[in-house]
């Protein structure tokens, strides 16, 4: 009984085979078959080897959410040049809030004024191709680290030489709401209603804000990144003279491969003009960043393809190439059939008309 529930099981298992086998013998191979089988498998391998190019690739995810954190401190990186002498000009923030931030993250150094156009130019024509080439940001995003250089580069000022211009560079803290970072003539003194500028005692003559923006950035300091105003050079065309960045900072979670950081990414509106009282154009000659926190927050993930995806997509190509061939095979099989089919069928009749016509004139000639 058991040998004969054993058959039974066996023979209903056969009969759900979905891959019956053909013997040898019923098969027939042919040159062309061989043909176009060879072309799938190279079919095959070439666009298997191109998806292991794509599951190695990885790719920039973005989500949107609403910035939760308020309380938390921004940093605000900074590196730029003025030329003028660092007796004569301050820098502070001030915030919506009139609180003053303190400057003593900062750092005054004598230096020479030198423009960098080659490096300002290059780092400009990065900066425009970001802006129109938006999947550049990808490849600069997978390649950030976290390892930034501590001591800034070193200077290649001769002792002997003018040192007329200052580098202001270091970092602030600052409260995540709007504010104005700026760098004007005169230090800053704390005042009830804000904070002034020592500027009666310097000579208006020896203005100068001609300066040149070598880093600014918001958030944790990433070496890789290429900020809208890093290698930005301004000439001013007179003493008194105004320049104002309207920047929008946008809070940015990265978390890649490489590195997992909370960074804040910028854009940037100039602005600049004369002072001129007399004209009707009012203000304080100096440079004037003045910034404001989007609610909005950017979560950026490195993704990756799964790899069970990987093997779907190569079984679809495996596939989908063995039945796409077979299939033009049996067509043009079937197309030559037909045309050579055709063809046998013209000469047959072709034949029985000329054995006719040869039929009827040898009757004509026994019947004279």
């Amino acid at each position: 009984m058991r040998r004969l529930t054993k058959k039974k099981a066996l023979h209903l298992v056969k009969g759900l085979d979905a891959f019956p086998k053909v013997p040898d013998s019923y098969v027939e191979t042919t040159a062309s078959g061989g043909t176009v089988s060879l072309m799938a498998f190279t079919f095959m391998l070439i666009l298997a080897f191109l998806e292991f190019f794509v599951y190695r690739e990885t790719w920039m995810h973005y989500e949107y959410e609403v910035d939760k954190d308020f309380k938390s401190k921004l940093r605000l990186n900074v590196d730029i040049t003025v030329a003028m002498k660092c007796q004569y000009i301050g820098a502070d923030v001030l915030d919506l809030a009139e609180t003053m931030v303190a400057s003593d993250g900062l750092n005054y150094e004598p230096v020479r004024f030198v423009c960098l156009f080659v490096l300002g130019r290059t780092l400009q024509h990065i900066q425009e191709r970001l802006r129109e080439e938006h999947s550049l940001q990808h490849v600069l995003f997978k390649s950030l680290m976290k390892d930034s250089p501590s001591s800034l580069p070193p200077r290649e000022d001769h002792p002997s030489a003018p040192q007329a211009a200052c580098r202001i560079h270091g970092h602030l803290y600052v409260n995540k709401v709007a504010g104005n970072f700026h760098i004007t003539v005169g230090k800053a003194i704390p005042h009830p209603r804000g904070h002034a500028h020592l500027a009666a005692l310097v000579s208006h003559d020896s203005y100068n804000f001609s300066h040149r923006i070598d880093h600014l950035s918001f958030g944790e300091k990433l070496h890789g990144t290429i900020n809208p105003l890093d290698g930005t050079e301004k000439i001013s065309p007179d003493h008194n003279h105004m320049f104002q960045y309207f920047i929008t900072i946008v809070p940015t979670k990265l978390n890649t491969y490489q590195i997992a950081a909370d960074t804040h990414q910028y854009s940037v509106t100039e602005r600049e003009r004369p002072i001129n009282h007399a004209a009707g154009s009012h203000g304080v000659s100096g440079i004037f960043m003045k910034y404001d926190i989007s609610s909005l927050m950017v979560r950026v993930t490195e993704q990756h393809m799964p790899f069970w995806k990987f093997l779907v997509r190569l079984c679809g190509i495996v596939g989908g190439i063995f039945s796409t061939t077979g299939m033009l095979h049996g067509m043009m099989g079937f197309l030559l059939d037909v045309l050579c089919c055709h063809f046998q069928l013209g000469l047959y009749r072709l034949k029985e008309h000329f054995t006719f016509s040869l039929l009827n004139s040898i009757s004509a000639l026994l019947s004279h």
